[in-house]
């Protein structure tokens, strides 16, 4: 028996990256003796066991064979003859499918280390088209490694455009597609995910809505880079930059979904397109099974991003109704990401990057005027109940942010001056 390092953990290693999940391939063992070491068996397609100790993944040798569609068509087979290299031989990229042992030296069968190297994500062999959602993972390898120069192999994404072309990704269910976004989402460089999705034919498939946003034209003044693809793409840009948390880069991916639907006749304009790209999103989201928290930002981002770029300028009336629709007072977390979300859409433009933001300021200092008046603080308070009590809450904290919306301005001339 045999126990090899593989997959990430050898290819971060080698490109100098922390190692947080090891797996392990055990080679010439049966799974009884695994059992009899005090492994536990885990696996339900193929043997994996848990180590006694560490509770690290030791998968057991194997082979794969194409039996049918989707994501579990295959058939796998294990045995003590099954080698270390016809096991790395089932992986999906060369720099995936290196193995190291106990005495620290690499097994590279397929030229993962030059690809390494050459900062390319190539495919091991012509198995790679046997399934599908290698096509999202290797964009969203792609997105992971962008920063370090990585691309995908030209003969890569030919393959990926053929499968494309085949109807082969049709098979994958919406919780596979979902969970390999997601991830892909939190990467570096989420941007790339979609760009490569893209090249490969997949986002036109998989996400008609954002495929259809490039080329669509934007006002130059507000929109330097003109392409609303492009600006979709900058602002994933800058929500990575800022860390922006799961939830919000997905309100940054789908918020100018309305905008691929606006009719052609009135472009560049895109007038309405806030309301216009609520029901896609809700369509999107109910498609691939998306939380309900991250589908609630979404809609509110999607519906109140461009209110709340005008937010300094509207009425104290108008800033209420904004504060009361977004559950501000209430959602006062969601509200904060709602605001970053904004952000990254202002920064997602051609030298707008830095671009100064004070809305996120303004509207949430409205928002602590408007937490602060209490059926306390009103005339009479203890003695309203029901409608009389809300329109009066109503009236104190419109009052009281016409007040705040005086005070900023008067400030802001005074500093200006």
């Amino acid at each position: 028996m045999q126990i090899y390092l593989v997959g990430g953990a050898v290819r971060d290693q080698l490109l100098g990256i922390s190692v947080k999940d090891r797996d392990w391939v055990v080679v010439g063992a049966s799974p009884q003796q695994l059992l009899d070491l005090g492994y536990q068996a885990v696996g339900k397609d193929f043997p994996v066991f848990l180590h006694p100790h560490s509770h690290e993944e030791y998968a057991l040798a194997r082979t794969e064979r194409k039996i049918g569609t989707g994501y579990h068509g295959f058939s796998c087979e294990t045995g003590t003859h099954i080698s270390l290299e016809q096991d790395l031989a089932r992986r999906d990229l060369t720099i995936n499918a290196m193995a190291q042992n106990a005495q620290g030296d690499i097994i590279d069968p397929y030229g993962g280390q030059a690809d390494l190297d050459a900062k390319l994500l190539r495919h091991v062999s012509a198995a790679f088209g046997e399934d599908p959602l290698r096509i999202l993972r290797v964009a969203r390898f792609a997105a992971r490694y962008a920063h370090l120069g990585f691309k995908v192999a030209p003969e890569t994404l030919i393959l990926m455009q053929k499968m494309v072309a085949a109807g082969d990704i049709n098979h994958l269910t919406a919780e596979r597609v979902w969970q390999e976004t997601d991830k892909a989402l939190n990467e570096t460089r989420p941007d790339v995910y979609i760009e490569v999705l893209r090249a490969c034919g997949a986002l036109e498939v998989l996400f008609p809505e954002l495929n259809q946003l490039f080329g669509v034209p934007q006002r130059a003044e507000y929109h330097p880079e003109i392409d609303t693809g492009i600006h979709l793409l900058m602002c994933l840009q800058v929500a990575a930059r800022d860390k922006l948390s799961s939830e919000v880069r997905f309100a940054v991916l789908l918020h100018d979904l309305g905008k691929g639907i606006t009719p052609s006749h009135i472009l560049p304009r895109h007038i309405g397109h806030e309301q216009a790209g609520v029901p896609l999103v809700k369509a999107f989201c109910a498609r691939y099974k998306v939380p309900k928290d991250y589908q609630q930002l979404a809609e509110m981002v999607c519906e109140h991003h461009l209110e709340c770029h005008r937010v300094v300028e509207l009425q104290a009336k108008t800033l209420w109704k904004k504060l009361h629709a977004l559950d501000a007072l209430r959602r006062p977390e969601r509200f904060k990401a709602f605001l970053l979300a904004c952000k990254a859409d202002t920064q997602g433009r051609l030298g707008w990057e830095h671009k100064d933001y004070p809305q996120i300021d303004y509207f949430w200092q409205a928002r602590e005027v408007a937490v602060a008046i209490t059926p306390k603080q009103l005339v009479n308070g203890e003695h309203l109940t029901g409608q009389e009590l809300g329109d009066a809450l109503n009236a104190a904290r419109i009052m009281a942010l016409a007040q705040f919306k005086q005070d900023y301005h008067a400030q802001n001339n005074h500093q200006s001056t």
